[in-house]
């Protein structure tokens, strides 16, 4: 909505969170105490591109820089996207916040790299990024070894999201479904000490909990891409002795299955209050609540190095029939794996960042029994894809698929060798 200011408008705007009713744009009086209403309403805090703003080199850009740009971004939309955090970090972590690439030149080229007209930038964030502000070591180190947090103002830009966002209490951490989920992947981003099995003590199952955290994220952003704001950058195992024969085993991450389940109830009563969830729907999610449940409780066994009831065992061996329950009615295409959403746009590029998700790989791990024996189990882990696509040419899920199909997808990102590569001798 545009005002101006010698031309008479008969609105009616009601504003959230206040009684103000403005009628009659010739009231001079009632107009100011309208505006005064809007100055007072939060300000954008993610830059989306609005406007094509052009910004100063990186040399001298700086916060102020971003400020700007958002205080001309602002305004009055009918259906605006909504802020989500994710895309608040990506947002922060490029020019102009994030300053000149300070790399060593021989250096292979970061990712994150992009050559501007106001100079060497990071004009690309990572899904990597987005994690270390969760609290994740791992990505951390990864940003580091990958090059990818040499510019000016990184370490300082980084510190202070994640001071920002560690202190987020529990129940705003809940405050709705999208932070709900994003509460619940930090689960997976934690080092585990000793008392939980010794593969998960390692730094290439850290690597796979990260890859796995950023999969189920590449998966959010895709169900929610034109609800949520997207982020802009500015135009500047020895064979053991044979143990007793196992069933299976449930890779025991109690505090990620308790969020799990917090958050599947979270969803159910909300549905339920907005009187939207049909009998179908309502019984795939109860089941999705007592699966995760039970993975919970048997969780907490394994920890405690418990044996298993049979019931347990039995459980783990029928999990995927226990899984339809939570899929009846899906079409195939519901269930699949392979999509991809754009999460960030670089217009000095003019490219996108893509997040995607592929096929399933196959992991084997070794795991301890409660009478001392070793035994190797395998199962199934999600792929994660992070590569940049001109922006002319975004992909949709079909085009994706399709790459998939005939091997023109690009690698799975290096860092996830630990994991994905058996290592030479």
């Amino acid at each position: 909505f545009f005002f101006k200011q010698k031309t008479a408008y008969d609105i009616s705007l009601g504003l959230v969170g206040s009684e103000m009713c403005i009628r009659d744009r010739t009231n001079p009086q009632k107009f100011f105490e309208f505006r005064k209403a809007l100055a007072r309403m939060r300000k954008p805090e993610i830059y989306s591109g609005l406007g094509d703003i052009v910004g100063p080199p990186a040399a001298i850009a700086d916060e102020a820089t971003l400020a700007k740009a958002l205080g001309l971004t602002q305004g009055m939309r009918l259906m605006g996207q909504r802020y989500i955090p994710d895309s608040y970090m990506m947002g922060r972590l490029v020019y102009p916040t994030v300053g000149l690439y300070k790399g060593k030149k021989k250096r292979q080229k970061p990712f994150t790299l992009v050559i501007s007209q106001g100079g060497p930038i990071r004009g690309f964030p990572r899904g990597l990024d987005v994690m270390a502000v969760l609290g994740s070591e791992r990505a951390r180190y990864w940003l580091k070894v990958l090059g990818d947090d040499q510019y000016v103002r990184y370490d300082k830009t980084l510190a202070k999201l994640q001071k920002q966002f560690s202190q987020i209490d529990q129940a705003n951490w809940n405050r709705n479904m999208y932070w709900s989920w994003l509460y619940t992947l930090k689960a997976l981003l934690k080092k585990y000490p000793a008392g939980y099995p010794t593969f998960m003590q390692t730094d290439a199952w850290q690597d796979k909990q990260l890859s796995a955290a950023l999969a189920s994220w590449s998966q959010l952003r895709h169900d929610t891409i034109l609800y949520a704001k997207q982020s802009y950058t500015m135009r500047a195992g020895c064979a053991p002795m044979r143990p007793k024969m196992v069933e299976g085993y449930v890779e025991p991450v109690p505090e990620f299955y308790a969020r799990l389940l917090a958050l599947t109830r979270m969803t159910i009563t909300g549905l339920d209050d907005f009187k939207v969830l049909d009998r179908q729907s309502r019984s795939r999610l109860i089941a999705l609540e007592k699966i995760v449940a039970r993975l919970l409780a048997i969780s907490q066994a394994e920890l405690a190095n418990k044996k298993l009831t049979r019931e347990d065992y039995a459980f783990i061996r029928s999990f995927g029939e226990h899984l339809k329950h939570v899929v009846a009615g899906v079409k195939k295409r519901g269930l699949e794996t392979t999509i991809i959403a754009d999460v960030h746009t670089d217009t000095n590029s003019g490219q996108v960042l893509e997040e995607g998700t592929g096929y399933l790989n196959t992991i084997i791990v070794v795991y301890p029994m409660p009478d001392g024996g070793l035994v190797a189990g395998v199962g199934p882990i999600l792929t994660h894809y992070e590569f940049k696509q001109p922006m002319s040419n975004r992909l949709t899920d079909e085009a994706w698929k399709q790459m998939l199909r005939t091997g023109k997808a690009p690698d799975l990102p290096e860092w996830t060798e630990t994991f994905t590569v058996i290592p030479s001798k």
